[in-house]
């Protein structure tokens, strides 16, 4: 039977957040998630199940509401690095999720580093 594609979009999530799990044990996971339209991240301390810090592009003060491109990522890349700079976190692993690695989510990694984050 066929895997759809969503089935394998699950598969490929949890075979990334699992070898991160093994390899970064004790950073906080910076986790990306990508729709269609937007793009969000959030800081996730898993030991404790908290979110530090999240950023995504429907928000007003990122002035990047309705724009659907690699702009948008860097710019919430770049809010996000910030808002960890002030909760007091310096570096994290990159959970991609089971999305690939470029375009909006390679941006939003970029724009992230450039910021001061250790990812």
């Amino acid at each position: 039977m066929a895997n759809t594609k969503r089935q394998l979009f699950q598969k490929r999530r949890m075979r990334v957040r699992n070898k991160l799990r093994k390899v970064n044990a004790g950073r906080v996971r910076l986790s990306v998630h990508r729709s269609n339209k937007n793009i969000s991240v959030q800081l996730i301390d898993d030991v404790q199940g908290v979110t530090l810090a999240s950023a995504s592009s429907l928000e007003k003060d990122l002035g990047v509401v309705g724009k659907n491109n690699v702009e948008a990522a860097t710019k919430v890349g770049a809010a996000i690095a910030e808002r960890a700079k002030k909760a007091g976190v310096e570096e994290a692993y990159f959970d991609r999720g089971g999305f690939l690695f470029h375009g909006r989510v390679k941006a939003l990694a970029d724009a992230a580093r450039e910021g001061g984050l250790k990812i």
